[in-house]
């Protein structure tokens, strides 16, 4: 179904609309999506923000919410999905496309997978030189983005993605490969404000 993104207040409103369509004789057409989908509007602060996780690259501990007034790429993976490697390559390239504002840009990959654990992400990340936040999404973070947001943030080849703005919006990519150029392209209006 594409880029679906479940929110309560989000759903109700397509479901009254479509009830209104129906009535019509029209027919619903499936929405597609281009741009990043508001998944929680600011000031709302979700639960998962203030969650602890440790990053397995340096040891040290951190939460969403550390990173308040930056733009946050959080990116879900497991270890042993071909795809999510090539994207977190991708994703290692940001830095030198966003120049500047590297600075504002936190990046953040999540093991979303609960039959991995920090020992074999720390190698993982080690194998492959990647050096940004990675971290064992905590069960209650996983739990969070399944109900708030959509389940397919738990399945790594779908190559979820979201960012959280300088104001602490979350914002949905659409699932799919993404080009470093893509990201930093979608990212650059985030960065820039």
């Amino acid at each position: 179904m594409g880029t679906r993104i479940s929110h309560l207040p989000f759903v109700a409103g397509l479901l009254a609309c479509a009830v209104v369509i129906a009535g019509c004789g029209a027919t619903a057409a499936t929405p597609t999506f281009s741009d990043p989908i508001p998944v929680v509007a600011a000031p709302t602060v979700p639960s998962w923000f203030n969650v602890q996780m440790t990053d397995v690259t340096t040891g040290k501990p951190f939460k969403i919410s550390d990173f308040s007034g930056k733009v946050v790429l959080v990116d879900t993976m497991a270890t042993w999905c071909p795809t999510c490697q090539g994207e977190m390559s991708q994703v290692g390239r940001l830095p030198g496309l966003v120049g500047a504002g590297a600075s504002d840009l936190v990046t953040i990959s999540l093991d979303v997978d609960p039959n991995e654990d920090a020992t074999i992400l720390k190698k993982f990340a080690a194998a492959n030189g990647f050096t940004w936040r990675i971290a064992v999404a905590p069960i209650e973070v996983g739990r969070f983005l399944e109900m708030n947001y959509d389940q397919q943030y738990l399945n790594p080849p779908l190559q979820p993605m979201l960012f959280i703005d300088r104001t602490g919006g979350v914002y949905g990519l659409p699932f799919g490969i993404k080009s470093a150029e893509s990201i930093q392209k979608t990212l650059a209006q985030y960065l820039a404000q």
